[in-house]
């Protein structure tokens, strides 16, 4: 079997497949986490804080800034200055809290789906034709 055939034999597999598509609906659903977090949570944080709250120009300079170069997050990044910026970490942070307790939302709720299901009564099995018949059988001799 060649290399090429047996590449396409472990792609074409179920399990790989399912994979790759978990992973790119992942990617999307870190994008809408993100766009959540930084579009309704945090300013709802900045609001209920005074409306001076914004992590992401939350950061430590590392060493000197050079003149005009202005303080901001941006400006001293794209200066190569060194810096330490703790409140973009923070954002991340919230943003993987949020999107662990949402999966974990979603895992229990399958988890329940899946309890109620195996919990169903089953129905019956239908009677089997010769046992239907022995039983007529039984009636008429009682009779």
């Amino acid at each position: 079997m060649s290399i090429l055939s047996e590449f396409k034999e472990f792609a074409m597999k179920g399990n790989v497949m399912d994979l790759a598509v978990g992973v790119i609906i992942g990617g999307a659903f870190g994008k809408i986490v993100d766009s959540l977090v930084g579009d309704m949570i945090m300013p709802f944080i900045a609001a209920i804080t005074g409306g001076g709250l914004d992590f992401h120009n939350h950061f430590l300079v590392l060493a000197n800034i050079p003149e005009g170069v202005p303080r901001t997050l941006e400006a001293l990044k794209k200066a190569g200055i060194p810096l330490l910026a703790y409140g973009s970490f923070i954002t991340v942070l919230l943003n993987f809290v949020i999107l662990a307790f949402v999966i974990f939302q979603l895992v229990k709720v399958m988890n329940q789906f899946r309890l109620s299901d195996a919990q169903a009564p089953a129905e019956p099995a239908p009677t089997a034709e010769d046992v239907l018949l022995l039983r007529e059988i039984r009636d008429s001799l009682k009779k």
